[in-house]
C-alpha cells in the first residue's frame, strides 16, 4: 500500500527542484483525461475489493494512509465476513473535477473532488500519486470535506496548479511539517491550530475518556511521513496550502485489578494479535487535510477542513 518504487539518478538542481531520471522540464502531473482514467481505475478496483473482502483486489491502487486504513478495514471485514460484503453498496463518484500541479520530477500527483453516493454531501478529495513513469496512479489520501471550506485554487493561463514545496517557508508552517505539528499539538496543546472538531474538540474528548472507574486511557501520536505518507500541498488564491497529511495514533487501554478492559467489537478482535487480559492497544493511521495560511496573513491558523481515521492493528495484553 504504501511501496515506493526504487528512485534512481536522483540530484537536485541549484533551484531547488529534485530531477529524478534526468527530468528537468516543468510539466503538468497528469493530463485531465489520464486522471478521469485513474479516477475510474481507483473507483472500480475499490468497489471489487469492497465486495469481496479481498485487499488483493485494489491493492496496487491505493498507497499511504488510504492504503493503510482500507487494507485494515478489508482484512478485518474478511475475518468477520469470509463470503464477502453482505452490505456492498457500488461507490459510484460524479461531479469529478481535478487540480493538477505543474512540477518537474518525481513523484508526481493531482487531486480529484467528487461527489459520492456515500457520506452525505461531504465532497471527496482523493489525492493519486505516482513514482515513476511506467508505475499506476494510487490514491494515497482520502478525506471528506464540506463544499462550502474548499478554498480556490492559484492556477495559470491554462487551468495549472501550482504544488507548494514540503519545506515551504512562505506558509504559517511548512508543510512538511503539519504531520509532526499535529502530534505535538495532540500531546501538549497550543495555539497554531484552529479550534474544531479535530483540534481542540478532539483533545477535550480525550481528557474526558483518560480515567474512568477501573480503566486508564493513554494516548501517543506519532508523525508519519514517509513514502506514500508524504504530505503534499497545492497553493491557494490568497496565498496559503492546503495540505494532505497523515499520522500515527495509538491508544491503550489498561483495566485495574479486579476490572477487565470493554469487550472490543468484531472488527477490533479481528485485527487484534494475542490475548485481551489487562489492556488493549489499538494502532490508528489518518489522513488530514488542512488550510496553511500564508506566514504573514493577520491572525493566520491552522485550520483542518476534515479527517478520516481507520484502526490498523491492535495488541492484547
Amino acid at each position: 500500500m504504501l511501496a515506493a518504487a526504487s528512485v534512481a539518478a536522483l540530484a537536485l538542481t541549484a533551484s531547488g527542484c529534485v530531477v529524478v531520471h534526468g527530468e528537468r522540464e516543468v510539466l503538468p502531473a497528469a493530463t485531465r483525461a489520464e486522471a478521469a482514467r485513474a479516477l475510474d481505475a481507483f473507483t472500480d478496483a475499490y468497489n471489487r475489493a469492497d465486495k469481496a473482502y479481498d485487499g488483493s483486489l485494489d491493492a496496487g491502487y491505493v498507497t499511504g494512509a488510504l492504503g493503510a486504513i482500507d487494507a485494515a478495514r478489508l482484512r478485518a471485514g474478511h475475518a468477520t465476513s469470509p463470503g464477502g460484503n453482505p452490505a456492498h453498496t457500488p461507490l459510484k463518484l460524479t461531479d469529478a473535477t481535478f487540480t493538477i500541479p505543474k512540477k518537474a520530477g518525481w513523484p508526481r500527483w493531482f487531486v480529484a473532488d467528487a461527489k459520492a453516493n456515500k457520506g452525505g454531501d461531504a465532497r471527496w478529495l482523493l489525492v493519486f500519486t505516482r513514482e515513476e513513469p511506467d508505475a499506476k496512479w494510487r490514491a494515497a489520501y482520502l478525506t471528506l470535506v464540506a463544499p462550502s471550506v474548499l478554498p480556490a485554487f492559484r492556477t495559470d493561463a491554462d487551468g495549472w496548479a501550482e504544488a507548494v514545496p514540503a519545506g515551504s517557508a512562505g506558509q504559517l508552517a511548512p508543510p512538511g511539517d503539519l504531520s509532526r505539528d499535529y502530534a505535538a499539538y495532540l500531546k501538549d496543546g497550543g495555539g497554531s491550530f484552529a479550534a474544531g472538531p479535530y483540534t481542540s474538540d478532539w483533545r477535550a474528548q480525550r481528557a474526558r475518556t483518560a480515567v474512568r472507574p477501573g480503566l486508564a486511557t493513554q494516548y501517543i501520536d506519532e508523525p508519519l511521513t514517509n513514502g506514500g505518507y508524504a504530505p503534499l500541498a497545492l497553493r491557494t488564491a490568497d496565498g496559503g496550502a492546503l495540505v494532505f497529511f497523515a499520522a500515527h495514533h495509538y491508544q491503550k487501554q489498561t483495566a485495574a485489578a479486579g476490572a477487565s478492559v470493554p469487550a472490543p467489537n468484531q472488527s477490533v478482535r479481528a485485527l487484534t494479535e494475542g490475548e485481551i487480559k489487562q489492556s488493549l492497544t489499538m494502532e490508528f493511521v489518518s489522513s488530514q487535510v488542512a488550510l496553511d495560511p500564508a506566514r504573514d496573513a493577520a491572525g493566520g491558523k491552522l485550520k483542518l477542513l476534515g479527517r478520516i481515521q481507520g484502526l490498523t492493528g491492535a495488541q492484547g495484553g
